[in-house]
């Protein structure tokens, strides 16, 4: 009988043994199970990963990897796979927060649950460095971007013109995301310039005799012009006067833009020969395209011009920025020499 009670007791102590080693096994694997999946594994090394359009689950991983976003890659990996991430990779910029657990982070990056950016733009005088400034902002390089706006066919979709499309460009604050494509970029501007010509602003460039896209080049030049925003209804109305009387522009910042030269202070006379459909001097009328990006105060400014009899204006003397206004030549021809002879006292000789 004691030997009986012996073993009896040996089994027991047995099973409670092996019940234990179980436990513990079973409590290893979930607690393993439980950090692969929801353990703290972003490190905030990078404040975002950026996904570019076409990348693989490798490309990810590489990524991942050689940016030390997480601490343990594998169980990055591990997790990816079983939650079959390996065939959901969504291109985007996504903000990454330290200690994020595998689950998280993945179930982000499938869901393409990325953060927008904010695209802000003004004052860029030429389409070029607009490509360049935005490409910095989303993914699209500025090549991309320039294919778009010097593509006559897509363009014309648009009632534009490879020359006066910039116009398009409204300056303001956008939201989107990094993974933007040009065709969708360009959409996205044209819903917005499309919603700032209202009927009424419509209406108002009917009135003046020009089209919309015609408003925002002369805006472009009234802009390039007054340095004071309170100064530009004044400068819309007497182009608009030169405009109706069939004179030339005789804008100075159409010679600079067609010189390509913006760091003439002194528009001189050998300037105004120069041939360019731009110069405003040489040729009647608008040129083919915006000189600048036009603010949308100078646009504005355009649309409600101050009714004047002004026909010639010529910086002060005093280089507050403002114009000096004349109605006749002999007036404009004393603002000019006091012009001219300030420029000579500062030494500005061109």
């Amino acid at each position: 009988m004691t030997d009986k009670k012996q073993g009896s007791g040996m089994l027991k102590k047995f099973i409670i043994a092996f019940v234990i080693v179980i436990v513990v096994l079973l409590g290893f694997t979930g607690f393993n199970y439980y950090m692969k999946y929801f353990g703290p594994n972003v490190t905030g090394k990078q404040e975002y990963l950026y996904i570019h359009t076409g990348a693989t689950f490798e490309d990810v991983f590489k990524t991942i990897q050689t940016e030390g976003i997480v601490k343990d890659t594998a169980s990055f990996g591990w997790a990816a796979r079983n939650m079959n991430y390996t065939t959901r990779v969504k291109p985007g910029k996504y903000r990454l927060h330290e200690g994020l657990g595998n689950r998280k982070l993945i179930n982000m990056l499938a869901s393409g649950t990325q953060e927008p950016v904010k695209v802000e733009f003004h004052g860029l005088r030429l389409k070029e460095q607009f490509a360049g400034f935005v490409s910095k902002k989303i993914e699209p390089d500025s090549m991309a971007i320039i294919r778009l706006l010097d593509s006559t066919s897509f363009v014309s979709k648009y009632g534009f013109t490879t020359d006066n499309v910039y116009v398009m460009f409204m300056p303001d604050s956008y939201q989107m995301y990094w993974n933007t494509t040009p065709e969708k970029f360009f959409k996205r501007m044209y819903d917005h310039y499309q919603n700032f010509w209202t009927p009424e602003r419509k209406k108002q460039a009917a009135d003046l005799n020009l089209t919309m896209q015609e408003v925002s080049v002369l805006a472009s030049i009234v802009d390039a012009e007054a340095l004071h925003d309170d100064e530009m209804p004044a400068v819309a109305g007497l182009y608009l006067n030169r405009i109706k009387k069939g004179m030339k522009l005789d804008a100075d910042p159409t010679v600079i833009f067609a010189l390509n030269d913006f760091t003439i202070k002194r528009v001189l006379n050998r300037y105004l020969t120069y041939n360019s459909p731009y110069n405003t001097y040489l040729h009647t009328g608008l040129p083919p395209g915006p000189i600048m990006m036009p603010s949308v105060n100078a646009v504005k400014a355009v649309l409600n011009y101050q009714k004047n009899d002004y026909l010639y204006m010529c910086a002060k003397a005093d280089f507050s920025g403002y114009h000096a206004f004349a109605t006749n030549v002999a007036d404009h021809l004393v603002n000019a020499h006091k012009f001219q002879q300030a420029l000579n006292d500062r030494n500005i000789l061109r």
